[in-house]
């Protein structure tokens, strides 16, 4: 290869907070028509909650709180859709969110905190009410952008749902005409966007369905002008399985880590995996046993380049997909137990809105639900622990940066080795319902062995194994000396 890999450092030490901005938080400062959805009533497909971006500059001090260094947003710019993924202009922020100025204001207020912004980069489709598409709408087969889309028929049947769409249209959905992005136009539109808003401050793009526009070089432009704009901006791509063509060093960073989002699942909620569709037109889940979840992991840790992994964005659910609680029918141990797995493995994790204080629903809408602001409401235990295991992560270089070896994988148990520079550590899991034993097997011997996460009390060297005595349903990390 005659490049050299290279991700953004500052990802691999990050921790990202997932926010669906119609959903996480309103500010009296953003002035909103009258016809929104009560905050508390359970989301719908087309309803708006109306929240903003001032809201999230607002409630900065909860994410500071919980350890987040990063935040990548659902999309914000101006559309008629309340997850906004059909875009109207891509140089405008919604209105609803507050406009340009709210973004602004929510970017150095993130920045001040150490906290980085990635926005939700949709380029694969527009909107009906994108200006070019509309401009075919009334002016038919004179209008000069008529090769900015893919235009089988004329007139355009954007609003005739009985017919199938006489244009390029995303899962032939009438409301996502498809950009024809071999026309050269659209590539240098699209480009601009892309640095527009990372010399705006933006710390990187997580893109859309991106495999949908398939072309390489049509990528690997829109990296060099990112990383022209800005050499540590972080481009991450939506792909849900195994994604080596674009993560060669030319395109992009990383992919959203859904092969082991769905092995975490299968793994820490084996017992008490719901019988419901997952998201990402992935068949419903089987259980795994430790060495199968093993093998998928080992696997998945193969794919890349080590460089690649590190960036990766692991994730335990999104706006895509059943919240991760509700997928193990309430069994908070699992949900424990995967964040405990996450934040200790390669990649930079990523906290889904809610998750930390014990949000849940199904697939969407339901998993879209807005965030609750009453304490009262919230699992003060659940967003305790998830709040510890971010503080391991943060503490511990070797959580963020060493190698990954597996060190036991039987029946409920789980056991791996991180190591960076002098730091040795093990993350250890009981998944079973009862105690168990773990005689965890070093290869290498140490010296001391002492609990980093997890009860000290249950751990014990004998030169080359860590015994450890765990409680049903528990994880541990251990330092070695």
């Amino acid at each position: 290869m005659s490049h050299t890999i290279k991700t953004p450092d500052w990802v691999k030490d990050a921790v990202f907070y997932q926010i669906f901005p119609d959903r996480f938080a309103t500010s009296e400062r953003v002035t909103k028509p009258s016809n929104l959805e009560a905050w508390d009533s359970p989301p719908t497909p087309r309803g708006f909650k109306g929240g903003d971006l001032l809201g999230v500059a607002e409630h900065l001090d909860h994410l500071e709180n919980l350890g987040i260094t990063a935040i990548y947003f659902n999309p914000i710019f101006q559309s008629a859709s309340n997850h906004r993924y059909h875009t109207h202009d891509y140089y405008q922020v919604d209105p609803l969110l507050g406009g340009n100025a709210a973004l602004r204001e929510l970017v150095d207020a993130a920045h001040a905190r150490g906290i980085n912004v990635v926005l939700d980069g949709v380029f694969n489709h527009a909107s009906r009410g994108f200006f070019q598409f509309n401009h075919i709408l009334e002016c038919g087969e004179q209008s000069p952008y008529l090769d900015w889309f893919t235009v089988k028929g004329l007139p355009l049947n954007a609003y005739d749902h009985e017919q199938a769409p006489n244009y390029g249209a995303w899962l032939g959905l009438h409301a996502l005409p498809e950009l024809n992005t071999t026309n050269p136009q659209v590539r240098a539109f699209i480009w601009d966007i892309a640095e527009y808003w990372v010399k705006f401050g933006i710390d990187g793009w997580r893109l859309d369905v991106p495999y949908e526009i398939d072309d390489d070089a049509f990528w690997q432009e829109f990296r060099r002008r990112v990383k022209g704009a800005n050499p540590e901006a972080y481009i991450v791509g939506e792909i849900w399985h195994e994604s080596q063509r674009w993560l060669q060093g030319d395109q992009y960073d990383a992919v959203m880590n859904y092969i082991q989002t769905r092995a975490a699942m299968a793994f820490f909620g084996a017992r008490s995996l719901a019988p419901l569709y997952p998201g990402g037109g992935f068949d419903r889940l089987q259980p795994l046993d430790a060495a199968a979840f093993a093998k998928t992991i080992d696997d998945m840790l193969a794919l890349y380049d080590w460089e690649i992994t590190m960036a990766q964005l692991n994730l335990l659910g999104s706006h895509d997909t059943a919240r991760f609680i509700t997928m193990v029918q309430d069994n908070k141990s699992a949900l424990k137990l995967a964040m405990l797995f996450q934040m200790t493995m390669p990649g930079a994790p990523m906290v889904y809105y809610g998750d930390e204080i014990g949000l849940s629903g199904g697939y969407e809408p339901a998993s879209r639900g807005a965030m609750p602001w009453d304490r009262a409401q919230w699992d003060m235990d659940l967003l305790d622990y998830v709040r510890q295991t971010i503080r391991v992560r943060k503490a511990h270089p070797a959580l963020r940066r060493g190698t990954y070896r597996t060190l036991l994988a039987e029946g409920e148990l789980y056991a791996f080795e991180r190591k960076y520079e002098t730091q040795r550590l093990v993350v250890a899991f009981n998944t079973a319902a009862e105690a168990k034993t773990l005689d965890v097997p070093l290869g290498q011997g140490a010296a001391h062995a002492h609990a980093v996460f997890g009860d000290a009390q249950h751990v014990v060297l004998h030169g080359t194994t860590v015994t450890i005595n765990a409680p049903p349903r528990t994880g541990f990390v251990i330092g070695l000396e």
